[in-house]
């Protein structure tokens, strides 16, 4: 799996955002921290899709972010409206992996790409546990 040249094809989950006035910097383009709050958003939109009642604290499982691997490959303004990609693309004992990709609408190629690695996570024992069915079952390996 190359980060750098993912593809529409490549994701199983989509979620449309609208660009916001305050995303864009001084240089009048979107700021790369706006791109790690899309993906974010995004994320909890396939967890919704998968089942769960949300991203919390007091739910029996949950999740917890290890790493993140960012790649900005181009820029991007507003007023844009953007599709985020989302696949799991590995899945091992209690952690699982997120690729996503932000696009302009319409557009082939990605303005960002990401890969991250998630804990499964149960916040009442504090502590990590084996990842979820429900998201097992949605696991699409890169070959």
């Amino acid at each position: 799996m190359d980060l750098m040249n993912l593809r529409r094809s490549d994701f199983d989950f989509w979620t449309v955002l609208n660009t916001r006035w305050r995303d864009m910097d001084a240089l009048n383009h979107i700021n790369h921290a706006s791109y790690l709050s899309y993906m974010e958003s995004a994320r909890v939109d396939v967890y919704l899709e998968l089942g769960f009642s949300g991203i919390r604290k007091d739910m029996d499982e949950s999740t917890i972010l290890a790493s993140m691997e960012v790649h900005y490959l181009r820029q991007s303004t507003h007023p844009s409206k953007l599709d985020i990609g989302h696949r799991i693309s590995r899945i091992g004992n209690s952690s699982f992996d997120f690729i996503s990709s932000v696009f302009n609408q319409n557009e082939e190629r990605p303005l960002c790409s990401a890969l991250f690695t998630l804990v499964a996570y149960s916040y009442k024992l504090n502590k990590s546990i084996p990842v979820p069915e429900k998201i097992k079952n949605k696991c699409r390996p890169f070959k």
